[in-house]
């Protein structure tokens, strides 16, 4: 379709803050009983971002599902988006998509075209990342939403998980963060064309080269140590709960600087302007109990930590020594991998923000 349709105007949540809070999440997870199949290499008990199943000594499967409601205008665009952030989670766990169902939910008397025009640009994400879509499930919703199941490959014995950063680590943060307080701006009519375009442009950009200057520094033996000893996307939880995440699940703590975070083009303005979703809200209270900021931190950086992002960037603890080489090989991809603090002892607060 040629025409710009508006996506955004009816969504009652942008993006992943309609998630269910943490919280909540994690009471149920407590009340489900804990499988047995010693074949389940990576369940729902460590909240990692995908679960993995193993299929022989040498391969196993990662699965994940992510969709939800339009956070951009442009139909095209937000099938990309709904492809990125779903593949992430493949990438995030050191495996590769092979395969795709898509999700989706579609208003009773909307145009086929314009979910033809989303599923174009989700497929042609999919096809980016090496990967088939093979079908998918939909129903009628007042709503519109859209995303995908997404299955991966992995060496069962070279799996990243969101635990496992040690105490002098580096912390490393592949794409810049605001895209939540764009998104809200944007639905809220009031934010410019430049923060959007720089937010898509965030959003629709693949984890996968990020990955893959990851996988460069993974020794070829599978049982010499790793010097990448935690990785996660950020996405719905925002920094801090991503960060909560990882410090908690490795018995850590992270000190990170705020001045070192790089920040989308607008997302100070559109914080300071005040649009802030229910999802940052949900994440603050959430995640301030485990944090402390300097004074020097400004009240719209702290609601940046705070924002759900989509799509996000792979936040990586990585071995002091390894941090040049890292920070190398993301240079040579053309990923913006910027340290952004580091890993230390565990103390309280959890998670310093200087």
């Amino acid at each position: 379709m040629g025409a710009v349709v508006k996506l955004t105007a009816t969504a009652k949540a942008a993006g992943c803050a309609a998630k269910l809070s943490p919280s909540i999440l994690e009471q149920v997870l407590k009340r489900l009983p804990r499988g047995t199949d010693p074949n389940v290499l990576v369940g729902f008990e460590t909240s990692d971002d995908a679960g993995v199943y193993q299929l022989t000594p040498e391969l196993a499967m990662v699965q994940t599902v992510d969709f939800f409601t339009a956070i951009v205008d442009e139909p095209f665009a937000f099938g990309q988006v709904a492809a990125a952030n779903a593949l992430s989670d493949v990438y995030a766990m050191g495996g590769r998509p092979i395969s795709a169902l898509s999700i989706v939910g579609f208003p009773p008397g909307a145009s086929p075209d314009l979910l033809e025009e989303i599923m174009r640009g989700g497929l042609s994400k999919i096809t980016e990342a090496g990967a088939s879509v093979l079908g998918g499930h939909s129903i009628r919703d007042e709503e519109l939403k859209f995303g995908y199941a997404v299955t991966g490959l992995i060496d069962p014995r070279k799996i990243w998980k969101n635990v496992g950063a040690r105490p002098g680590d580096v912390l490393i943060l592949t794409k810049a963060i605001g895209t939540g307080v764009i998104a809200t701006g944007l639905k809220q009519g009031k934010i410019g064309e430049g923060p959007v375009r720089a937010a898509t442009e965030s959003m629709t950009t693949l984890n996968r080269t990020a990955a893959e200057a990851l996988h460069e520094l993974i020794p070829a033996a599978a049982d010499a140590g790793s010097p990448v000893h935690a990785v996660t996307d950020v996405t719905g939880f925002g920094l801090l709960g991503h960060s909560r995440e990882m410090a908690i699940g490795s018995g850590v703590s992270f000190r990170l600087d705020h001045s070192l975070v790089e920040y989308l083009d607008g997302a100070a303005d559109a914080a300071r302007a005040g649009f802030l979703s229910g999802g940052l809200r949900n994440n603050e209270e959430f995640v301030r109990g485990c944090v402390g900021f300097a004074d020097s931190v400004g009240e719209d950086y702290r609601n940046l930590f705070f924002d759900p992002q989509t799509s996000g960037g792979l936040l990586v603890s990585v071995g002091p020594e390894y941090a040049e080489r890292a920070l190398a090989a993301f240079d040579r991809h053309g990923v913006r991998g910027r340290v952004i603090g580091e890993v230390v002892a565990k103390k309280s607060p959890l998670i310093e923000v200087v």
